[in-house]
């Protein structure tokens, strides 16, 4: 099971400024909105304005003309904060790991995240769906049964209800946050079930990921264990980034974990409290990518046509080798584009494609259809991600 403890040691950042000479905060002061103030020579900023330039915490002490700077946040703070959002999931494997279906230590176990304080949970998909009745443990020690789940593989997530009631729900950041290169913070299950709530400090490595999944994922090097899996993936305001799913895991490599991020995860969310299930649109097409496309080099070639699957596709004249360059004015390259662009559309809608037939770029109109209308039929999306 994927799931995702390498210690990690926390470290304050401490940086001293000092405020005596008028160009530097001059400079600051015009590039920031900072209000600075010249007396006898001296600049004086309000400690306020530092802080906000800075973000955290910090000390301006007057009688030596400096300010303490303290560094984001305090991340023992930003643990205690979400840990009480975190819970543990363990169940029977669906895998008869050691030759007797009824082994009481035939067990896998994964992370979940508190969404609503009735007892909703997010997770993986492959966390509840290799598990035999799983039960939730909560932080306070507290063991639940589920009563009801929803899985959904094709973005890796999963929803589960326990009969609980006053829990502390995460926060989750807004989509557009997240920045390569700032600090995160991974809170989970990992290797034993014992080592509930371990909290692993990275950063952010890269975004929108587009590596054996049907959404783009966010790339970090914060530790991810087998057992981390559906745990979340914490900014420095206390705030869900992503939901970790996967990492790459082979000799010569390190340090490469992959987490759901937030759009995607509320993108499911809304979807089954609204619709009871995820009504996911379709172009209703079999498409190929390019190869610059498929081994991961900038390109903006087209997705070429090898199957239409839908009537309303073929109602809309799209055919065999045709090639799409854009939908809905967006320019779209590879299989991934296209499933993050349909996640603002509902089947039934209507949107335009940019194509090439018969050597003449058109527009065709093609009404979207239910994915799960299609059944068996291939379609434009990649695999769900394995077990690494």
């Amino acid at each position: 099971m994927k799931r995702f403890l390498k210690r990690a040691t926390t470290m304050m950042m401490v940086m001293v400024l000092s405020i005596g000479m008028a160009a530097t905060a001059g400079a600051a002061s015009s590039k920031t909105g900072m209000q600075a103030k010249v007396i006898d020579g001296q600049v004086y900023v309000n400690t306020k304005d530092l802080v906000k330039m800075f973000g955290g915490s910090g000390q301006y002490d007057a009688k030596s003309g400096t300010y303490t700077y303290k560094g984001n946040a305090n991340i023992p703070q930003v643990i205690e904060k979400v840990s009480p959002s975190v819970v543990g999931i363990i169940g029977k494997t669906t895998e008869n790991q050691n030759g007797s279906a009824n082994d009481r230590y035939n067990l896998a176990h994964g992370t979940g995240v508190i969404i609503r304080s009735n007892g909703w949970i997010v997770t993986n998909a492959h966390v509840v769906d290799e598990l035999i009745d799983p039960v939730v443990v909560t932080t306070d020690g507290n063991t639940y049964n589920i009563t009801e789940s929803f899985s959904d593989p094709l973005s890796d997530l999963a929803l589960v209800k326990i009969d609980a009631k006053s829990l502390k729900p995460a926060v989750f950041a807004k989509a557009t946050q997240a920045v390569v290169g700032e600090t995160v913070i991974a809170i989970g299950t990992p290797i034993s079930f014992s080592l509930r709530n371990s909290a692993t400090v990275g950063v952010i490595s890269g975004l929108n990921r587009g590596v054996e999944a049907s959404y783009r994922l966010i790339q970090t090097d914060t530790a991810i264990n087998p057992g981390n899996s559906g745990g979340p993936l914490v900014n420095l305001k206390g705030e869900v980034v992503g939901i970790n799913s996967m990492k790459f895991s082979a000799v010569g490599i390190e340090s490469m974990g992959f987490s759901i991020p937030v759009d995607t995860v509320n993108f499911v969310i809304n979807q089954f409290f609204k619709y009871g299930t995820i009504k996911r649109a379709s172009l209703g097409l079999q498409l190929e990518e390019s190869w610059s496309a498929i081994v991961g080099l900038p390109a903006e070639d087209p997705l070429t046509v090898t199957g239409v699957l839908s009537p309303e596709a073929k109602k809309a004249k799209i055919k065999e080798g045709d090639a799409i360059y854009s939908v809905a004015g967006k320019r779209v390259s590879s299989v991934v584009d296209i499933n993050e662009l349909l996640k603002a559309y509902l089947p039934g809608q209507k949107v335009k494609l940019l194509v090439q037939t018969d050597g003449d770029i058109v527009t065709r109109t093609v009404v979207l259809v239910d994915r799960s209308s299609l059944e068996d039929k291939s379609e434009e999306s990649l695999p769900t991600d394995e077990e690494e």
